[in-house]
């Protein structure tokens, strides 16, 4: 599973045989939560208030790159590195 960011101890990844709407998961601690790359809303999963914010305050600032890298996976291409939340 590639991971494409990581950011206060939450790791973002994107698989590559994944179907259905584009997402990304990410993970933090024993918590998982899979997000929607249209709407930035979880689809499931659970997790911390905080850290879901965190998460997404991150991917407003990077939707278009998640979609591109949506994109990407679907044609079996290399996933590019995101810019952590700073």
């Amino acid at each position: 599973m590639p991971e494409i960011s990581r950011f206060f101890g939450i790791v973002i990844h994107m698989y590559y045989r994944e179907h259905g709407r584009p997402h990304f998961h990410a993970v933090y601690g024993e918590h998982k939560v899979v997000i929607d790359i249209a709407t930035g809303e979880a689809i499931s999963g659970k997790m911390p208030r905080r850290a879901l914010g965190l998460i997404k305050e991150w991917y407003a600032l990077h939707k278009v790159e998640l979609a591109d890298n949506a994109l990407r996976a679907n044609r079996r291409e290399p996933l590019r590195k995101i810019d952590s939340l700073s």
